[in-house]
């Protein structure tokens, strides 16, 4: 029996310009975003079944949120809806069964979801033998959701559209170089919660607030619906971090830092100002890692 695995990073977006809102879109906001993958990974692990035997999904780890509920629907997972959607562009029946080993937080600005989503694609596309490129799993990705193109490949990329058109950075790339100046590559820091933000919801209150400032537009609206990400945001720069910000809708912060004493800095501020309830140190860029077993 074959199973693949796929430790599948978490992203966050080094810069985030929220626009218009588009009806074509479905009402979503017009995006330019750096987005960035960080070493915090969810698992998944997908087998075979016989056919006609149908999917099974199950969930472990410590930060399930709310998909420990056992009001939640098992077809609207990402994980779950991917595979779905895989199936019936490649014309094979979705008889596989997918286990996921959450360690990125739900509802957190670090699309998990997401990356449940792209490690169930590029696991399934092992799985089934199709060995399609990343350009044709990504239009498959971007139905799923905005940031799940991106969560295919990792690493560094540009996002414009509603951050599903995706465009790596390469290392010299001057906006790349910009950001390393500015201190957004290498030890990042990430402080979650166990609250969680609904994206609409932050989205709602950018409509009425605006920007704000710094790199993340959404992070005045993340802060005005949970005022302990801006008590995080603070406390790291005030411990020496070169850059924090909201990631994503929030509400997690990531601190990214020049050193070790300075990661140790931030870790003490946030513990002190009781800003974060989990504190995760990673790197970054971070890159999807697919295995393929065969027993």
């Amino acid at each position: 029996m074959t199973m693949v695995q796929v430790q599948c990073p978490a992203k966050t977006n080094l810069t985030l310009h929220v626009g218009a809102r588009h009806e074509e879109w479905g009402g979503r906001h017009a995006l330019e975003t750096v987005y960035c993958a960080i070493g915090l990974y969810d698992t998944v692990i997908v087998t075979g079944k016989h056919p006609g035997a149908g999917f099974s999904l199950e969930l472990a780890g410590q930060h399930l949120g709310d998909l420990a509920s056992s009001a939640s629907d098992m077809r609207r997972n990402h994980a779950v809806r991917a595979l779905f959607a895989l199936a019936q562009a490649a014309g094979v029946e979705p008889d596989a069964g997918i286990r996921i080993e959450k360690n990125i937080p739900v509802g957190a600005g670090l699309g998990g979801g997401s990356a449940d989503a792209a490690g169930t694609l590029l696991a399934l596309n092992e799985l089934w033998g199709l060995h399609w490129p990343v350009e044709r799993l990504s239009p498959i990705a971007a139905t799923l959701g905005a940031d799940m193109p991106f969560c295919l490949r990792g690493g560094t990329a540009l996002g414009t559209g509603f951050g599903e058109r995706i465009e790596p950075l390469a290392e010299d790339d001057a906006r790349m170089q910009a950001l390393r100046a500015s201190g957004c590559t290498g030890r990042v820091l990430v402080g979650a919660y166990r609250a969680q933000l609904s994206t609409p919801e932050v989205y709602a209150a950018f409509d009425v607030l605006g920007p704000g400032g710094g790199p993340n537009d959404l992070q005045q609206a993340a802060i005005s619906l949970h005022p302990r990400s801006g008590v995080a945001v603070d406390a790291a720069l005030g411990a020496g971090a070169s850059a924090a910000f909201v990631s994503g809708s929030g509400p997690s912060v990531v601190a990214f830092v020049p050193d070790e004493p300075a990661a140790q800095a931030v870790q003490r501020a946030w513990l002190q100002a009781d800003a974060v309830d989990r504190i995760t140190l990673a790197d970054a860029p971070a890159q999807p890692i697919v295995r393929v077993q065969t027993a």
